[in-house]
């Protein structure tokens, strides 16, 4: 028992922590809904050779409101200053699907929202838990990724965007 509880804990902490550097995965592509239920394919996700933060979230979970919340008061910003496109997807199910677009609509978020109501491409990404946090270069590859959220995480955030943008790696 206490080995099980031992792999439990080690797994908890590995994944709440920042993942290494992923070495150019591509994002996969997989059919989503808009908030107006049309289709989508994740393989279209672009930003003219700029940077994207692809987040996953969910109404019901307080940490990941609060993380999109927080980098909605300085996304202008970090948009004027890197070009960063912030994308941010919808885990919940079809009981709570219905809960998305009124939620969005209050924050006025500034980011395209989409719902993955059959986790599909949660499941292409490997996101086990949310808030899950992904970064992807201006070539579309995946080279960053976090799990959890705590205040202060959207600065990092921003210094490896800032490094993207200006061509730098973020090794």
């Amino acid at each position: 028992m206490k080995s099980v509880l031992s792999v439990f804990i080690l797994s908890t902490i590995i994944s709440t922590s920042v993942i290494a550097q992923e070495s150019g995965r591509k994002i996969p592509a997989v059919d989503v809904k808009k908030l107006d239920q049309t289709t989508f394919n994740t393989g279209d996700i672009s930003n003219d050779g700029k940077p994207i933060i692809i987040n996953f979230w969910a109404t019901w979970c307080s940490p990941c409101k609060r993380e999109l919340n927080t980098i909605a008061e300085v996304y202008e910003e970090w948009q004027e200053e890197t070009g960063v496109k912030i994308v941010a997807i919808s885990i919940d199910d079809a009981r709570n699907v219905p809960k998305v677009e009124p939620y969005v609509n209050g924050q006025a978020w500034e980011y395209e929202v989409y719902i993955d109501p059959n986790s599909d491409f949660k499941r292409a990404m490997n996101v086990n838990n949310v808030p899950h946090t992904f970064l992807v270069d201006g070539n579309g590859n995946i080279v960053w990724q976090h799990n959890s959220y705590q205040p202060g995480d959207e600065d990092e955030l921003y210094e490896l965007v800032q490094k993207l943008a200006a061509g730098e790696s973020i090794d």
